[in-house]
């Protein structure tokens, strides 16, 4: 698995690996396999509440009135389990997503700490990989360095910045970069807010009267995996004040268990649309409710370097680098640029998790022969690696 997330609840692979296993499948190995799902849920900060329902949902499914003699017992355990996880993060209502053509305004909220200023510099990469012109502004007055921190992050990745310093209403400043973006021509227009909790009256009260100024597209709540049973709290504190659209969960590369994060779904009855999983501005990836599941269980996530791979317009360049390495054209420039595009897509090992746990173990291996190390040390052999094949 690519995350600590994961790892957390790596019970869950364990025991679809023992079901798999199990001689004799009868109502107690399945009571077994539920319970150990469960627990594995509740150690991941999933929410009591939602365990037991999730509980509820795959025991009336596996209801022996409902299932025949001759069924085949693992396949409906394993069903009921996956289908019943993917309710429990999955509220049925798509995600925004902006449209060319036309205006996109999109305002960002979100906890204190939570890496949303951060998500806000990733969120642009991702779109104007697509084809989109973003701009960003920084409408976050309460934070120091807050407009030191989005501006420095919209140079690195080559986007329009706009803010001011001095002043200190943030509704003049969002209605202002607005206005002036709009004239600019910007189809993707980011707005970054200050970070806030529900202790924090006067800033939760801040935000309505800027969403009712900018009348955003969407409103997109960040939240950080590691902030654990006061997700839903949080979370409708922040409901309460404002239309949330989606929810972006962040720093599930560290040590947060994040399961917690998961409660933000259903407070707001809001989807998840990203998870953020590195400190790169392209550790950013869609999330799909079947395809998170599917890693979590240990069944992979192909998914996700398929959307990768996509931004990147690698198909466009592929007839040239079929006829590279299939010619007689294949040189040390070849080379490098064909180790700088698999640089591009991701950290071996992060994309490598991302299929299924057996493969991922041949990968592992592969990677220790060839000199191991972290997802950082892979990327940097590679960066150093790479000037030297052309002098």
């Amino acid at each position: 698995m690519s995350t600590t997330f994961y790892r957390n609840v790596y019970g869950i692979v364990d025991t679809f690996i023992k079901l798999g296993t199990n001689l004799i499948l009868d109502d107690k190995t399945i009571d077994t396999v539920i319970r150990d799902v469960t627990v594995a849920l509740l150690k991941a900060d999933v929410n009591a509440s939602y365990v037991q329902k999730l509980r509820d949902e795959v025991k009336s499914q596996l209801d022996p009135k409902r299932i025949t003699e001759w069924a085949n017992k693992r396949y409906l355990v394993r069903q009921a389990i996956i289908q019943s996880l993917i309710k429990l993060i999955d509220p049925g209502i798509p995600p925004f997503q902006p449209k060319k053509g036309k205006t996109n305004v999109v305002m960002f909220i979100g906890l204190q700490g939570s890496g949303k200023t951060t998500t806000v510099a990733k969120y642009a990469r991702y779109y104007q990989r697509k084809g989109f012109k973003p701009a960003l502004i920084c409408a976050d007055t309460f934070r120091a360095g807050a407009f030191e921190q989005l501006q420095q992050n919209a140079t690195k990745i080559k986007v329009p910045f706009w803010g001011k310093k001095d002043e200190i209403d943030p509704l003049a400043i969002a209605e202002t970069g607005v206005d002036f973006m709009k004239q600019e021509k910007f189809d993707l227009i980011i707005v970054d807010t200050s970070g806030r909790h529900k202790q924090s009256a006067d800033l939760l009260n801040e935000m309505e009267p800027v969403a009712n100024a900018i009348k955003p597209d969407a409103i997109v709540l960040v939240m950080d995996s590691y902030i654990g049973h006061y997700a839903y709290e949080q979370a409708a504190a922040f409901r309460s004040k404002v239309k949330i659209g989606s929810i972006i969960i962040t720093k599930l590369d560290g040590h947060a268990k994040g399961g917690g994060a998961l409660a933000a779904v259903a407070a707001t009855n809001s989807p998840i649309l990203f998870l953020g999983d590195g400190e790169g501005f392209d550790a950013l990836r869609v999330f799909t409710p079947s395809s998170f599941i599917r890693s979590l269980i240990g069944a992979g996530d192909v998914g996700a370097p398929v959307d990768k791979i996509e931004g990147l317009n690698i198909t466009k360049k592929a007839p040239d680098m079929i006829m590279d390495l299939v010619g007689d054209k294949f040189c040390m420039k070849a080379l490098r640029s064909k180790l700088e595009t698999l640089h591009d897509v991701g950290p071996v090992y992060r994309r490598m998790g991302r299929i299924p746990a057996d493969v991922e173990c041949m990968f592992e291996y592969l990677r220790q022969q060839a000199g191991g190390g972290s997802d950082e040390d892979v990327a940097e052999r590679i960066r150093i690696f790479c000037p030297f094949l052309i002098r």
